[in-house]
């Protein structure tokens, strides 16, 4: 029994070292200071997609174009933050609060399907990590988030996720999405365009932003919705006969209904942010405009 007892104490040991060996080197391995100035490459997950690829004998190329935060619609920017993570201005990387939802959610399901990631630890994984779902791939992930919100400054974690972000197969950023899905630049995004790309973002490959998908045609209903309530673009008109668009808007109110009170409790918060950022993308432009 003593025996027993020493060897599970040994391996409990060794386990933890492990660990504590993994976060000091994610603490200071790989170079996250040096992203405030420097656009980063191709990321792990593009690379991990590339693979996948290769793999399935599928000749693909990346569809990839790096653009400043001032050429994506500030109704884009709005959207994601809604969609992705309303709380993103507040937080120091981590939403305790939607991680717990999760995982009740999760228990509840009996299988792992909600996150409640913020966006800075998605954008951890998705430039150096794995998509696994595994305890050490969490606890990397949350090493790199924490140093990614104490070395760079929001708006550039901001500007880097949407960039890198994969928008569908084979599509990586903003400016490649609104090529792909609606054939236009990002910056001239119309509000339903962009705010269905916002809300594909769970699963991009599987809900085409551009497509009929139940839901993304009942979320996009909803986060319009919430931008209107906040401000940030301009009400819908009511629509002129027809059932479907009056049955769209009853299932999209009961599903608001439904949603956490967690998320209109954030409505201010939020509102300040988007006003921040159409006040950032304006300057950024101005500032482009009067170089020589």
């Amino acid at each position: 029994m003593r025996r027993a007892l020493l060897i599970l104490v040994k391996v409990l040991a060794g386990v933890a070292a492990y660990v504590l060996l993994v976060a000091a080197w994610y603490a200071v391995v790989p170079d996250v200071q040096g992203l405030a100035k420097k656009n980063p490459g191709k990321t792990a997950f593009m690379e991990y997609r590339e693979r996948e690829w290769a793999e399935q004998g599928r000749n693909k190329a990346l569809r990839w174009k790096w653009v400043p935060l001032s050429a994506m619609s500030p109704t884009l920017i709005q959207a994601v933050l809604v969609s992705e993570d309303d709380k993103f201005w507040a937080h120091e990387g981590f939403d305790f609060e939607a991680m717990r939802e999760a995982l009740e959610k999760n228990l509840e399901q009996g299988r792992v399907r909600a996150g409640g990631s913020t966006i800075s630890q998605q954008l951890a994984k998705n430039l150096w990590l794995s998509p696994a779902k595994s305890p050490m791939r969490k606890l990397k992930e949350a090493v790199l988030a924490w140093r990614l919100e104490r070395e760079l400054s929001k708006r550039r974690i901001l500007e880097i996720y949407l960039n890198v972000v994969e928008w569908g197969d084979g599509v990586f950023g903003a400016e490649a999405a609104a090529q792909a899905h609606f054939g236009v630049p990002a910056r001239n995004l119309g509000a339903e365009q962009a705010v269905r790309l916002a809300v594909s973002l769970p699963n991009p490959v599987r809900f085409d932003p551009a497509g009929s998908s139940g839901f993304v045609r009942k979320r996009t209903a909803i986060v319009l919705s919430r931008l209107a309530r906040r401000g940030a673009i301009a009400p819908a008109p009511e629509p002129q006969g027809g059932a479907a668009p009056v049955q769209e808007r009853q299932e999209a109110d009961g599903l608001a209904a439904k949603a956490p009170k967690g998320a209109d409790a954030a409505d201010e918060t939020v509102a300040q942010a988007l006003e921040w950022v159409k006040k950032e993308v304006q300057e950024s432009e101005k500032a482009a405009e009067e170089q020589p």
